[in-house]
């Protein structure tokens, strides 16, 4: 049997996901952290001492946050990020197959409702999981260097701690529910949506089952995700971004920003949003069919080899 013909074991897979969406996020943190500014800038509580800065458009904010914080701002929360990625994505992409066969019973005919059912749950397992990670990480990447050159985290596991000190272990699930909602839609629109454009495309033999096949798909993905996603993501940061007490809750945010923003609040950042998706989706998608195959073409190897 050729590698391609031979379905992966869910071992594979997870591990595959786990990997190929931390190679993603080394490539696409910058464009990430420059969505965060953007999706925060206009709240009205500003950080006592900080600095106030305007970015505009996202080539903009990355050049701004290079010239006033340094290049390596850029990169702030990225060990948290890929903690977050290794949790997160082996889990909501890994599992995403396993779920579906589940859900259709071991068959292998698997309708839109069940693979809208399979995304929802692998998403929301994997926020209950990794929803810390995911805390951390955008409290690092929205963080602005103070007038005295310091900062509101020194490091990773002192995000983890302080938050934990000051806020209470509830703190580290902060914005769970907004994240629970945005995942299930991101995990329903990304996955749901590549899966069925690289089954029309192979079934309409466009393409073989290759890279510009898995490139196709991951794009067109990336295109579907954020536009279905964007108002939950800006909703998602804002709130787990904000100071205790703030928000009531996530309604209460989203309430509070089309008072005081406008119905165009919801897609601050869209640009960044749609480019680190997109490329996030490319990268990811097109490592984890490679990774995937890989891992069968050397155990195929080793298994002809009689090892």
């Amino acid at each position: 049997m050729k590698p391609k013909d031979v379905v992966p074991s869910a071992a594979v897979k997870f591990f595959g996901a786990g990997t190929a969406a931390c190679i993603a996020d080394l490539i696409t943190f910058p464009l990430d952290t420059a969505k965060v500014r953007l999706q925060i800038q206009g709240e009205s509580q500003k950080v006592e001492g900080a600095s106030t800065m305007k970015y505009r458009g996202v080539f903009g904010t990355i050049t701004t946050m290079w010239r006033t914080e340094g290049p390596r701002s850029l990169y702030s929360g990225l060990v948290a990020g890929l903690q977050r990625q290794m949790s997160f994505a082996s889990i909501r992409i890994g599992l995403y197959d396993s779920m579906k066969q589940f859900y259709t019973r071991g068959t292998e005919s698997a309708g839109i409702v069940t693979r809208l059912m399979a995304g929802c749950t692998t998403g929301a397992m994997a926020v209950a999981l990794a929803q810390p990670t995911d805390v951390v990480k955008v409290r690092f990447q929205a963080q602005v260097r103070l007038a005295d050159g310091g900062r509101r985290y020194n490091s990773t596991l002192n995000a983890y701690k302080t938050i934990a000190r000051d806020e209470g272990v509830r703190g580290l699930w902060k914005g769970c529910m907004p994240n629970i909602t945005r995942n299930a839609i991101v995990n329903c629109a990304e996955l749901v949506t590549y899966d069925l454009i690289k089954e029309l495309i192979l079934n309409y033999g466009l393409m073989t089952d290759n890279l510009p096949c898995h490139f196709t798909a991951a794009f067109g993905a990336g295109f579907c995700t954020t536009v279905v996603a964007s108002p939950v993501d800006v909703v998602k940061t804002r709130f787990m971004n904000s100071a205790d007490g703030q928000y009531r809750s996530a309604i209460n945010c989203a309430l509070t920003m089309v008072r005081k923003e406008g119905p165009t609040a919801f897609y601050k950042g869209f640009m960044p949003s749609f480019l680190r998706l997109g490329s996030w989706n490319i990268v990811m998608f097109v490592t984890y069919e490679q990774i995937k195959r890989g891992i069968l073409t050397s155990t195929n190897q080793n298994h002809g080899l009689g090892v």
